[in-house]
């Protein structure tokens, strides 16, 4: 979508949307820890192995089918404080609405034009790609297991 919007000649308006969209997700992220802290405490012991012989991603799975309805809820109104307070649905409207009519002749694939819910949803995405990228990360490297638990769980493998 980005490029389109710059080739439609909106790189002012794109430039704006990143760097609001950016200050909203690193606000809505500070609500995740304690949404994953709920979710790892009540784990199941079957889920614990299943995650420790899952292979790659398997925690990052296991925390996305467990939060992601939690962390909706806690991201959005950090979401629509940030949107609102910069107006960024002044800068939303004219790129969606012309990347959906773009999209309409290209048989492209429209975005969500609920700004709130898809900066929400993007921001959600890229903490989950942030987290399985340190799982997998823990998983393969023994230098990245920087605690004596996590040596003791992913030496055993």
């Amino acid at each position: 979508m980005r490029e389109k919007a710059i080739s439609l000649g909106m790189q002012g308006q794109v430039d704006k949307f990143e760097t609001t969209l950016n200050r909203a997700a690193e606000e809505a992220v500070k609500e995740a820890l304690p949404i994953f802290k709920d979710a790892i405490l009540t784990m199941s012991i079957q889920d614990g192995f299943a995650i420790l012989k899952g292979g790659d991603g398997a925690a990052t799975k296991f925390l996305k089918d467990k939060t992601t309805d939690s962390l909706v809820v806690a991201f959005l109104p950090k979401v629509k404080n940030a949107t609102s307070k910069v107006q960024l649905t002044s800068y939303w409207n004219p790129i969606i609405t012309k990347y959906n009519a773009v999209t309409a002749l290209t048989g492209g694939e429209k975005i969500n034009p609920d700004l709130d819910a898809y900066v929400t949803q993007l921001a959600i995405k890229g903490l989950f790609l942030t987290v399985e990228k340190e799982e997998n990360k823990i998983r393969k490297n023994p230098v990245a297991r920087v605690t004596d638990l996590l040596q003791k769980v992913f030496g055993s493998l």
